[in-house]
């Protein structure tokens, strides 16, 4: 389940903090009130939406189109205070080096930045939360994008912004259109306030259909209706003007879509740098190990006047291994230890291509050692010979009984692969532990987990490596910064642990989630990264001549139809073939009052005529070029000759596994295109492929949990449930139900499983909200179990703080008892839909488990591949390929024993699109 994007409108809040919080300055001058205000938001929305993407987004200096468009546009504001603008710098610093985005884009507002980020997601379902105290930003709510003010703690979503305005957002650019704007300068109709705008638009409609109605103005019931229509006449050029100036751009041209935007780990020396110039104790301390987000605002008042008085970081006694006889005297103390921690230090990210430069342990708190191996910088020290230590380690690292703990260690366990060693004997691994404790309560790298469980900040890797262009590999790092670095990964792992394993203790499903599902798939998932999936590079070679081909071929059929040569990619140029060239039908214009050319434009154009069907085909194909045909063949490792991606057990908050370098998840399924590329994922000579995928499986753990009769008895009579669905709520008889009314349940059916709003779901089939609405309510008349098992997962979440899967992983819910009721109604949302998704979650990674203890004795030659969703796919010898599938169907449906049967549907195929 994606958690919402945050959109910080940066710009918004640096005004309000300057005049809400007092003027304060630092003991050289420097005014920070601003700074404190602004940086404290940024610090709450990361407390309140941990798991969530955050974007920060400011107003460039100088002008902007609007100015062009109407010189007198924010011509009264007075000049920025020399006292606030000399802060803008210093929050734009702490910003960088929190790791967060900042976009900051001339000749356009925050607004427009932010309008096009959130058209973005929409596009892409994906929800966005816009951080702000601007009432403009409300015309770009819709069903995925609300609006959060923390300073007035504030939450708007549809509903709320036509509860505030009266009016739903989509007239909300027409209400400041009327109003004007005195801050902004923007003119308006004189006289008009806001019960006169909302009348005539609740009225009559939006200000185009205001203006071609006139003369019903006067029967408008609003104080004044009667007189208003020659004033609105007088100032039509005016009201429209404003409405173009009140219009928030969302196509401006951004470097990064929204969803390739990430954040990069927080430079916290660089942070305690600048909360030291800046003054800030609280978050000095923060930094330093004695507090959290939570509490910053309360630690001012206890933290010491002076640096050198703030709270020490925990002490360890850390040994560098460069004698023989050392070596020999921490062998025997690993052995005799019944548990120690193990880390690794390497030359690379990538686990493919990583080396050993050292290796370091922890037998017991404070008491680690590091041992070099491959340090190579001018005048590094002697280090004992690697290949010999590692040769004396592997019977240790190898033996099963001798128990280790580490963090992440799947990464660990493929560095040592890459020299022989195969690790045995994980026990426990902190960043797993963290995940199942509180999946939300913090990421769970080791920084992370060691300010928020230790009070401890770490030694940073580009303290002790430098970063950017200048950034060393480890092994050219000198040893005597190296040594504290290496071995306080040891000891903090084994700290963390300690404090870990206690707090999992304390419940047995959440140990049993722990041991027997991500401890255990841990190593199914090294396994099957490091066989990696075969890539016919050569077919995606030639998909991309023949896509480059196609889009050639397309080129010239649009130039042959505009009767010129122009830039396909130029919104201008194309704006002037289409509409004064060819004179198409204006369907949108810009916030220059320029004709648009935005997707949904061109998609509405395409319908009746041949250029904009073309220029959407070309778009499609060049983004497909770029991100999988070109970029797939660059990922096939040169020794493997396999594409080996990375598996994440501990990013979505459900249980989930996401991967990256590729991304398996994301590669597209629906269209024709995104078939090829799956087509280019193959099975070696002798070989085929078999795709095995659940059926289903959220809806039959929806009949297992509600116990809903109706639902429970079309799964046990392997019946098609959206058609079962259909015949209920259009009282017809299975046989009666037509295609749409199967498409109408279908998304009933899959929509309240994703807390989908009568809006939402009418949206989608494209029906009225109260027709949508009567669906709904057939539904929950139909299937009344699903209505009482939301009913009482909704009060057991406000009970216990959490929702549970089937074989117990929770899901915090920390906004479950907000007052705020929007936030708290999306608490509720994912009440439901976690312990679906997370129980199917669950249910794969246990096949998994149960595929990999299988197979080896199974007497077939086969190894699992990829995990994609709700999907297997694995590799198996051709002639035994049939017996496999149908032996595979058989262990995954006997990974749980739900109240309806579990569905595999198997295929089989030389490549994975011919299996799926």
């Amino acid at each position: 389940m994606s958690q919402p994007v945050i959109l910080v409108d940066g710009s918004s809040y640096l005004f309000r903090a300057f005049h809400a919080i007092p003027l304060l300055t630092n003991s050289q001058g420097l005014h920070t009130n601003a700074i404190k205000g602004v940086i404290s938001m940024i610090k709450r929305l990361q407390k309140d939406y941990p798991q969530s993407q955050l974007v920060v987004v400011f107003d460039a200096k100088g002008k902007t189109f609007r100015n062009d468009m109407y010189a007198d546009y924010k011509a009264h504001r007075p000049p920025m205070p020399e006292e606030l603008r000399e802060q803008i710098e210093p929050i734009h610093n702490i910003i960088r080096a929190m790791g967060l985005p900042l976009l900051i884009i001339e000749g356009v507002e925050a607004d427009d930045v932010i309008g096009t980020l959130a058209a973005q997601a929409t596009e892409h379902q994906r929800d966005v939360i816009i951080s702000t105290g601007d009432k403009d930003m409300a015309q770009l709510v819709n069903e995925h994008v609300s609006l959060i003010n923390t300073m007035t703690d504030t939450f708007m979503d549809v509903d709320g912004v036509t509860e505030k305005f009266g009016i739903g957002p989509q007239l909300i650019i027409d209400y400041l259109a009327l109003m004007g704007d005195k801050v902004d300068n923007i003119p308006g109709v004189p006289k008009v306030g806001e019960k006169t705008a909302v009348g005539l638009l609740a009225g009559l409609g939006n200000l185009e259909t205001i203006y071609d109605n006139l003369d019903q103005v006067k029967t408008l019931s609003f104080r004044g209706a009667k007189t208003l229509a020659p004033r609105l006449e007088e100032h039509k050029e005016q009201a429209f003007l404003s409405k173009q100036l009140a219009t928030i751009k969302c196509d401006v041209e951004l470097q990064q879509h929204i969803i390739d935007i990430q954040s990069q780990p927080a430079d916290q020396a660089q942070l305690l740098e600048y909360f030291k110039q800046l003054e800030f104790k609280a978050w000095i301390a923060e930094l330093s190990g004695s507090g959290s987000a939570s509490s910053a605002s309360s630690a001012a008042a206890v933290v010491a006047e002076d640096d050198d008085e703030l709270p020490e970081k925990l002490q360890g006694d850390y040994e560098v291994i460069l004698e023989q006889a050392q070596l020999e005297s921490w062998l025997e103390k690993l052995k005799a230890a019944e548990l120690f921690a193990f880390d690794t230090e390497t030359t690379s990210l990538n686990y493919k291509d990583a080396s050993i430069v050292g290796v370091s342990f922890a037998v017991e708190a404070g008491k680690a050692a590091y041992l070099p191996l491959a340090h190579d910088y001018d005048g590094a020290p002697a280090q004992l010979e690697r290949d010999a230590c590692l040769a004396l380690l592997k019977p240790l690292l190898e033996d099963e009984q001798q128990k280790k703990v580490g963090q992440h260690m799947k990464y660990d366990m493929h560095v040592l692969a890459n020299h022989g060693i195969q690790l045995r004997g994980v026990a426990f691994d902190t960043q797993l532990e963290s995940y199942v404790l509180n999946s939300v309560a913090t990421r769970h790298d080791m920084d992370s987990l060691a300010l928020k469980y230790l009070g401890h900040k770490c030694i940073s890797f580009e303290e002790v490596a430098g970063k950017g262009a200048k950034q060393k590999t480890f092994n050219q790092v000198e040893l005597e910064v190296a040594a504290p670095y290496a071995a306080e990964d040891a000891d903090i792992t084994l700290r963390l642990h300690q404090v870990l394993w206690k707090k999992l203790q304390k419940f047995d499903s959440l140990t049993a989630v722990f041991r027997d599902i991500e401890m255990a798939a841990m190593p199914v998932l090294c396994a099957m990264e490091e066989f990696g999936a075969l890539i016919d590079a050569d077919l995606l070679h030639q998909q991309s001549g023949e896509i480059e081909q196609k889009l050639q071929q397309l080129e010239q059929q649009a130039h042959d139809v505009a009767g010129e040569v122009f830039n396909l990619g130029s919104p201008k140029q194309l704006g002037t073939i289409l509409f004064e060239k060819l004179e198409l039908p204006v369907r949108k214009k810009t916030p220059k009052g320029a004709p648009s050319t935005a997707e949904e434009v061109l998609v509405e154009l395409a319908e009746e005529f041949e250029l904009p069907r073309i220029i959407i085909e070309h778009r499609g194909l060049s983004k497909l070029k770029s991100t999988y045909t070109d970029k797939l063949p660059l990922m096939v490792n040169k020794t493997s000759g396999r594409v080996h991606t990375s598996y994440h057990q501990a990013v979505a908050a459900t249980g989930r596994l996401s991967s990256t370098d590729p991304n398996l998840q994301n590669i597209p399924i629906r269209s024709e295109e995104g078939r090829r590329i799956r087509q280019a994922f193959i099975a070696p000579p002798g070989y085929k492929l078999v795709a095995a995928d659940y059926s289903q499986v959220e809806l039959r753990i929806m009949a297992h949990l509600s116990d809903d009769e109706g639902l429970l008895k079309a799964f046990k009579e392997g019946r098609d449930v959206h058609r079962a669905t259909a015949a209920e709520v259009f009282s017809v008889s299975e046989e009666e139900v037509t295609d749409n009314q199967r498409r109408s349940a279908k998304a009933i059916n899959f929509g309240l499983i994703y807390g989908m709003s009568a809006f939402g779901l009418a949206k989608q089939l494209g029906i009225g909200r109260s027709e949508a609405q009567d669906y709904v309510n057939l539904y929950f008349q139909r299937y009344p179990g699903v209505q009482e098992y939301m009913d009482n997962t909704r009060e057991s979440a406000k009970e216990k703080g959490y929702v549970e899967t089937i074989f117990g992983r929770r899901l915090y819910l920390p906004d479950i008892r907000a007052k705020n009721a929007p936030r708290r109604q999306h608490a509720e949302r994912t009440a439901i839909n976690a312990p679906m998704q997370g129980s199917a979650a669950d249910i794969i990674k246990r096949a998994m488990i149960q595929v990999a203890d299988w197979l080896p004795g199974s007497g077939f030659d086969a190894r699992m591949l990829m995990q994609v969703h709700d999907e297997l796919i694995l590799e198996v010898r051709e002639d035994q390929a049939e017996a496999f599938a149908v032996e595979l169907q058989q262990k995954m449906q006997n990974a749980a024993e739900l109240k309806v049967p579990l569905l595999v549907e198997a295929g089989i195929g030389d490549n994975w699109d011919q299996a799926h």
